[in-house]
């Protein structure tokens, strides 16, 4: 797997390459700011017990959302990853979800940080698969709920064009999700290589015959994975999965405690915690590096109506992906050129 590694850390190792995302970001919010500027936001603004209390509180969840994903990784590798290989395994993800379009993320390349820890290539990448089915399977099980406990309307917010918009991106992405995890439980656990064999037919037909040869080795990896964890016990998956719960659940609380802090809008926490899935789905196709400048747009978009003075949810956007995003690019700037040199 060399290769893989070579096209995948230069890039990381670009000043260009790490700021861009910044860069975006930035950019993004600084036009906002200009275009909705009122000086009266900053009244709204201001750190006190209560704020500084609900900010922490904020981070505690974000570093619950790391724990999740920490002890997942442990579980799916049969604990033959150490705790300190499950942080630095989850620290490359994250870096590199950060600094790729959003469709790419980190869990494409989980199979070359766990390869590099130690682990084979075969197990490597049924760790890989498992890690996407139990995200995608959360998603497939978890917005139908969002959906019952909370109207359409109150939800997206559909009085303009853009939330129309919006909403029907959501229901085709996610549409996409449940076929995406219908084809991963099927290769997982009933019959792989019929799912690779199908995938192999139809991309054969002309249009598609370019990725002929990456599908043909995501279906043989499929088949291999299967083989090495599709047969683990009902209580793994169960374990698993909880996990996966605690890790999400953990990450769309951030806003909620966010939002406590800033907002004078405490009672409306279930829209806030289920408009996050709205954009974490919408954020899945961003063309922008970790969704950077979508992502600050939607949220001031989306929560602005928990604030009353326009603008103000640009300033919690701002530290909503400090928190969420900015973060993990700093820590990723100090982790990846020690792992580069030792390996």
């Amino acid at each position: 797997m060399p290769e893989i590694t070579d096209i995948r850390t230069k890039p990381l190792q670009t000043v260009a390459y790490i700021l861009l995302p910044v860069l975006i970001g930035l950019t993004v919010i600084c036009y906002l700011f200009w275009k909705e500027f009122d000086p009266h936001i900053f009244t709204h603004v201001s750190f006190s017990l209560k704020t500084t209390t609900f900010v922490a509180i904020a981070v505690i969840f974000m570093l619950g959302r790391d724990a999740g994903l920490i002890w997942r990784y442990r579980k799916i590798s049969g604990n033959t990853l150490s705790w300190w290989q499950a942080i630095r395994v989850n620290i490359l993800c994250e870096f590199t979800s950060a600094v790729t379009p959003s469709a790419v993320g980190g869990s494409s390349l989980i199979v070359v940080f766990l390869n590099k820890e130690g682990i084979n290539a075969g197990r490597s990448t049924a760790m890989m698969f498992a890690s996407l089915f139990l995200d995608e399977l959360f998603f497939v099980i978890a917005i139908p709920i969002i959906l019952i406990s909370i109207s359409i309307p109150e939800l997206f917010g559909t009085t303009t064009i853009l939330s129309k918009s919006i909403m029907n991106l959501f229901f085709l992405v996610y549409m996409l999700i449940v076929s995406w995890t219908l084809i991963l439980y099927t290769g997982l656990f009933k019959k792989p290589e019929w799912i690779r064999d199908s995938l192999n037919k139809i991309f054969k037909i002309r249009m598609l015959k370019r990725w002929g040869k990456q599908v043909s080795e995501l279906g043989d990896n499929l088949v291999v994975s299967s083989h090495a964890i599709g047969k683990k016990p009902f209580s793994f998956w169960i374990s698993a999965f909880g996990a996966t719960v605690f890790s999400w659940t953990s990450r769309f609380l951030v806003v909620n405690a966010l939002l406590l802090a800033f907002s004078p809008v405490t009672g409306k926490q279930l829209l806030a915690f289920g408009r996050q899935f709205i954009l974490w789905i919408v954020m899945t196709v961003s063309p922008t590096p970790g969704g950077s400048g979508f992502s600050e747009y939607m949220f001031s978009q989306y929560y602005a109506d928990f604030f009353p003075i326009a603008g103000t949810a640009l300033v919690i956007a701002f530290i909503w992906r400090i928190i969420t995003y900015y973060l993990y690019l700093a820590i990723g700037v100090c982790v990846i050129p020690g792992w580069l040199k030792k390996r």
